[in-house]
């Protein structure tokens, strides 16, 4: 048959297109082997769930040291590879039960999250600082999951004491990918040494950690050549993070996706600096990339 025909002629074409998107698709797996699931969509990172099906695993505080257990929440399929993981902590007197909406919420976007109780309700933040990294070494070394976590690819994240403990973890442990401490408390307000990408979350109307003597503060206390970002939540109080928030999950997911993944194509809902009823002020120092 003469490739002159009309029909040679789009095969060839359909051959060319074919091997144009498959080069396309490799040189973009090969610039970023740890980008996961469909690209992104303000509904897509707003939506109860993501694109991964997940499970859960309870760990027990008999079976763990350095911690007090907790609840691992992970996606179900390593078709596109391993993941990262993040290990969050709660605040002052609470439990797990207290972030749980968070762990699916987040593990179906392609992380596994693992959500601790900590060794007392009454740990400090440092206490729990160390507890979220020692959580983070089990989920890696011991876990029934590690065969699907990417060891390099770890963060924290935690509400009040919590939040505290996660700039804590942070400074101990410069290697993290990012630390997202959600209306935080902590006597230390200057984290100049810490090296990992911190998205600050205050609340507006909170009156046990106020904006202004911990998370405004924290967010000035980090290195100004650091990539950061303070999101305070219009209207809110210190305990928004204990019941589902798409404003928070939509920011994380978009933090942790950009920073533990590497993940570029989350940069829009970063940059420039968001604007919605729900946030009262947010600042940042674009651009990341």
């Amino acid at each position: 048959m003469s490739l002159r025909s009309p029909l040679s002629r789009r095969v060839v074409v359909l051959a060319a297109v074919v091997a144009l998107t498959t080069s396309g698709t490799v040189a973009q797996a090969a610039e970023n082997p740890y980008e996961r699931g469909p690209a992104p969509s303000t509904a897509s990172i707003e939506a109860t769930r993501g694109p991964f099906a997940t499970d859960q695993a309870t760990v027990s505080s008999l079976s763990v040291r350095g911690f007090g257990g907790g609840t691992i929440y992970y996606p179900t399929s390593t078709a596109e590879g391993t993941f990262g993981a993040v290990a969050v902590a709660p605040g002052y007197t609470a439990s797990q039960s207290s972030l749980s909406w968070l762990g699916p919420r987040l593990a179906s976007q392609g992380f596994v999250i693992f959500i601790i109780d900590t060794n007392s309700r009454y740990d400090q933040p440092a206490s729990r600082g160390d507890q979220l990294l020692a959580a983070l070494d089990y989920l890696t070394t011991s876990s029934t999951v590690r065969s699907r976590i990417d060891s390099s690819r770890l963060g924290v994240m935690g509400h009040s004491m919590g939040g505290g403990g996660a700039l804590e973890a942070t400074k101990d442990r410069p290697s993290l990918q990012a630390s997202i401490p959600l209306t935080a408390w902590n006597t230390t307000k200057t984290w100049s040494t810490v090296q990992t990408p911190t998205l600050v979350v205050g609340a507006e109307d909170d009156s046990v950690a106020a904006v202004s003597t911990h998370s405004e503060r924290f967010y000035t206390g980090l290195p100004s050549t650091l990539d950061k970002a303070y999101l305070e939540l219009a209207g809110a109080s210190h305990f928004a993070p204990n019941s589902a928030n798409t404003t928070i999950a939509k920011y994380s997911i978009a933090w942790l996706k950009r920073f533990v993944d590497n993940d570029t194509r989350y940069e829009q809902f970063l940059c420039p600096a968001p604007r919605a009823a729900a946030i009262s002020e947010y600042r940042d120092t674009c651009p990341h990339s």
